[in-house]
């Protein structure tokens, strides 16, 4: 397993790929509401992108070894859609949540993030709960990025935070890597034994994306090739940073003027 360290170079302009990454979310955030479909939101983040930005959208044509080019710009996971989700013409409805799985290129290197979305004021109380405790998982994994740490802290926080809500968490996906190249080591699995796993260097850049079912954590492929849904059709949420391994912790990469806060308080506490 080779793992890259960033120089400070490749840091200065993850940087502003990750910002950039951030901002499309910013952009597209009004737009997510009853009655939009995602096809239209991934058009509207392409011409964001494209055209305001000047950055390349990642996925659109993103063809690793077994699967089709994803014909995309952006990933829309809708209610019990776990990951990858393909934008298309069916609105989104008062009550659903989505998430929206944003990854640019700028001048050679990878921004990737993404938020869940409340679509209008009708979303039940479990489903709002599903989404916070996700994004408490994700701010439980970034927590423990230091030096000396292991990659197992991250996954082992996770999964005792998730499981103690009563939720699962998603093993077949992880986050990754990432830097002038989409994927690469190491891979940051969401799950696991603290102490364990590869031991944090300042220079490592990867990301932290937990994908929380509200029931089983068992998955299924839909024939499209790349859209995975729980099998149990249960909801499914996920939030994620770009973290950058510092000297004395770590940094968020994946930040701009509309980033969500990170959580006063657990809800679980």
């Amino acid at each position: 397993m080779t793992i890259v360290i960033k120089t400070s170079e490749d840091i200065a302009k993850m940087r502003i790929a990750g910002r950039l990454a951030s901002e499309v979310l910013d952009y597209i955030t009004p737009h997510v509401v009853p009655g939009v479909t995602t096809e239209a939101l991934d058009k509207l983040c392409a011409d964001y992108m494209r055209d305001v930005q000047g950055t390349i959208a990642a996925p659109l044509n993103y063809c690793p070894p077994g699967y089709t080019p994803y014909p995309k710009s952006i990933c829309t996971s809708v209610n019990n859609v776990i990951c990858h989700g393909i934008p298309n013409d069916k609105p989104l409805k008062n009550g659903d949540i989505v998430n929206l799985d944003i990854t640019v290129i700028k001048d050679g290197y990878h921004g990737d993030t993404s938020r869940t979305f409340l679509i209008g004021d009708k979303v039940l109380p479990h489903a709002k709960r599903l989404v916070q405790v996700t994004y408490d998982c994700m701010w439980l994994g970034i927590d423990q990025v230091k030096p000396g740490a292991h990659l197992g802290d991250i996954g082992a926080a996770i999964q005792k935070y998730a499981e103690k809500a009563g939720f699962s968490v998603v093993r077949e996906f992880c986050g990754h890597g990432i830097g002038q190249v989409f994927h690469e080591e190491p891979q940051v699995v969401h799950y696991g034994k603290a102490g364990t796993g590869i031991e944090l260097v300042p220079g490592m850049i990867f990301t932290i994306e937990p994908m929380i079912n509200a029931g089983k954590r068992e998955l299924k492929a839909q024939p499209d090739g790349w859209t995975i849904v729980t099998k149990d059709r249960s909801l499914s949420a996920q939030w994620e940073h770009t973290i950058l391994v510092t000297e004395t912790g770590y940094e968020v990469l994946t930040v701009s003027a509309g980033t969500p806060p990170r959580p006063e308080r657990y809800l679980l506490d």
